[in-house]
């Protein structure tokens, strides 16, 4: 399955002539510069979530004109009151712009495909994160068994973006309702995001499963 449909839906629906993305980042270029910066995180979960989040990211940089390494086009530059990059993305001190995104499956095969991809060295290894099983299209899989091996490192990772964040704002979490990863995995982790992050928000982009074409029993 590829990021096609994914993309034209956002296209069409999210990043038209008055993005979603663009009033979120933008929005803050107001500030002083010596108030906090605000940052979101985004979290892809799953099949569904990582290959949106994959679509997700591209249109992030076509909207920002960064390259698919991270970096800006040699005749572009920053300016310091322009909160817009910080709200997505962190900045190395080489200039690289890194997303402010964590990719989570239990299996390893659609996260090969982000790690394989034009966008390869967009993200740092450590936030591709996958499994070696997968759920099954089992919610009590991803919730209980596997999703329990996994969920510790996840959360690791997350806490290693809050800390580079200054005014963290809360966390965007990509995913679907059917398969086990989705929605197993998914619960357990927002029970714990609501445990470590309780005062933070937690916007969900759900894809909900059509009974005519899922292939999973509900």
């Amino acid at each position: 399955m590829t990021t096609e449909p994914y993309r034209s839906c956002l296209v069409k629906y999210v990043f038209g002539k008055c993005s979603v993305v663009a009033k979120l980042s933008t929005s803050k270029t107001h500030l002083k510069v010596n108030e906090l910066q605000r940052e979101v995180i985004s979290l892809h979960v799953g099949q569904a979530g990582v290959q949106i989040g994959n679509a997700c990211w591209e249109l992030y940089c076509l909207e920002h004109g960064v390259l698919p390494d991270g970096m800006l086009p040699s005749d572009e530059s920053i300016g310091i009151e322009d909160c817009s990059y910080n709200t997505f993305f962190s900045e190395t001190m080489a200039g690289k712009h890194v997303p402010r995104a964590i990719f989570i499956d239990l299996e390893p095969t659609v996260v090969d495909e982000v790690r394989t991809g034009t966008y390869r060295t967009l993200f740092h290894p450590e936030q591709l994160i996958s499994g070696k099983e997968d759920a099954a299209n089992n919610y009590a899989r991803g919730h209980y068994t596997i999703g329990k091996e996994l969920i510790d490192v996840c959360m690791d990772r997350i806490r290693k973006l809050t800390e580079r964040c200054d005014g963290l704002q809360g966390f965007l979490i990509f995913h679907s309702f059917g398969g086990g990863t989705g929605s197993g995995f998914t619960s357990l982790m927002m029970e714990r995001l609501s445990v470590d992050y309780g005062k933070r928000a937690k916007l969900e982009f759900s894809i909900y499963p059509a009974p005519q074409i899922s292939t999973g029993v509900f």
